[in-house]
């Protein structure tokens, strides 16, 4: 069984060949075909042009002979045409009356003897017209019969052409189509590889350098060259792997924040673990304590893998919101109130300065951990004795819900990657007198994230110094 070839270079080529060799073989069987049927038309308009001349000599010889035959014979001896043989069979099929032989040499001279005219025609009716082709050891004959009235009797007037000039010419032209088709055709198949190869020498140059490129040097690209198509196709793959560049820096990146994040918490478990089993007698009050610092490491440390767990799902597609029926201002006013405990241990107070009715379909625990994320980063960076201003208002067919707080406010220059992942602009947005603000940085990136899910956009509306707002915008029906 033949196998379709695997490579596209060999397909291509199989593709040309097929796509220019049928045409030609159609072209070179239509030729023949009508050059043959040209030739056989030539041969019977002179053979029926003769027999009709002969049957007019017929006619005037009768006029002067004796007879009926002695007009046909004395036609026969006196009209000739070259390479025709004419003879004349009454109704019994014999032969009545025919050319001599002529002198000299001749090109294609029937055979003279009646016999075999006898026998081609047997059976067939000579009052009508018959066109036949008599093949003889000596080659094809063609005979052409026409009735012939001679004085009221009817007779078969008959005209034989041989054709083996015909058949000659047309075994030249089949021993020149079987050397030349198979000629154009291997040519053919030839160019056809050659284009083809050339086509494709820019798509093996691309494949050979993206075998090249792996995670160590992701910096290279593809060369763009050849046709439009294959420019296409490498800006394309050239497109991907910037793609596939960011991505992996991007990762790198994660994996070294994630990494310096869970560092701290785990080195604070580790040291006091060991500053507490290195001292033999310690009070119940110092094991209290470093428990606490232990209890207080290990929940930051739950935190950030909580968190970290959250964005790998969201990464894969494996986070889907429910689309339960709810009410907006429920989990604004209860996030509202959860935060206001830990709000006031840092003397910032919890304000909600307007509620309206927002009927919502959407997750309302991922929602409820987006309102505490950005009021939880609003605490964090307002001064003692701020205030946190909470907002839920509707228009335009969307609910904007507002966090707005009175700390340093973000640089200008650190907005766009706010929230991004374990970015952090503690030093920008907190006082001189204060520590460093605890947290991963995972906030933001999570509640944005959220907001993306349920079809909506958290953005940084306005920062200054003394206020900054984020707001969550959410499509209402």
């Amino acid at each position: 069984m033949v196998r379709w070839p695997s490579t596209l270079r060999w397909r291509l080529t199989l593709w040309y060949i097929v796509l220019l060799g049928v045409p030609l073989i159609a072209f070179a069987l239509g030729g023949y075909y009508l050059f043959e049927r040209t030739l056989y038309e030539r041969t019977d308009r002179f053979i029926g042009d003769a027999l009709t001349a002969f049957s007019r000599e017929v006619g005037a010889e009768r006029r002067a002979a004796s007879g009926a035959m002695s007009a046909m014979q004395t036609t026969a001896n006196e009209v000739r045409f070259r390479d025709l043989h004419i003879a004349i069979l009454d109704s019994a099929h014999r032969v009545v009356a025919m050319t001599p032989p002529q002198p000299g040499p001749t090109r294609d001279e029937p055979p003279t003897d009646d016999a075999w005219l006898v026998r081609a025609l047997a059976g067939r009716n000579l009052d009508n017209p018959q066109v036949l082709t008599v093949p003889r050891a000596d080659g094809d004959y063609r005979v052409i019969s026409t009735p012939l009235i001679v004085t009221g009797e009817r007779f078969g007037l008959t005209g034989t052409y041989g054709l083996s000039d015909i058949d000659e010419m047309l075994a030249r032209m089949r021993q020149v189509f079987i050397v030349v088709l198979p000629l154009l055709i291997i040519c053919a198949a030839t160019g056809g590889y050659f284009v083809t190869t050339r086509s494709l020498a820019p798509v093996s140059l691309m494949a050979a350098r993206a075998a090249e490129i792996s995670t160590a040097n992701l910096q290279e690209r593809l060369p763009v060259g050849g046709s439009e198509e294959l420019v296409k196709l490498a800006r394309v793959v050239n497109d991907l792997l910037d793609r596939l560049e960011a991505s992996f820096a991007l990762q790198r990146q994660f994996m070294a924040d994630a990494s310096h994040e869970l560092r701290t918490p785990t080195t604070i478990l580790r040291t006091e673990a060991d500053v507490t089993l290195a001292q033999t007698h310690r009070s119940e009050e110092d094991y209290r304590t470093s428990i606490s610092v232990m209890r207080d490491a290990a929940q930051r440390l739950g935190r950030i893998v909580d968190d970290l767990f959250l964005l790998v799902r969201t990464d894969a597609g494996h986070l889907v919101p429910r689309r339960d029926a709810l009410y907006l201002e429920d989990i604004v006013d209860s996030a509202t109130r959860g935060v206001r405990p830990v709000a006031a241990q840092r003397g910032v107070h919890v304000e909600l300065r307007e509620l309206v009715e927002a009927p919502f379909e959407g997750d309302a625990d991922q929602l409820g951990r987006l309102l505490l994320n950005l009021l939880d980063n609003a605490i964090k960076h307002s001064p003692e004795g701020g205030t946190v201003d909470v907002a839920l208002t509707r228009g335009n067919g969307a609910v904007a819900i507002s966090v707005v707080d009175q700390g340093e406010g973000i640089p200008a220059d650190a907005r766009a990657r706010v929230f991004e992942r374990f970015f952090r602009v503690d030093d920008a947005r907190s006082d001189g007198e204060r520590a460093s603000i605890p947290g991963a940085g995972l906030g933001l990136a999570i509640a944005r994230r959220i907001a993306e899910l349920h079809g909506g956009r958290l953005e940084v509306v306005e920062s200054r110094p003394g206020r900054t707002e984020f707001r969550l915008t959410l499509p209402v029906s």
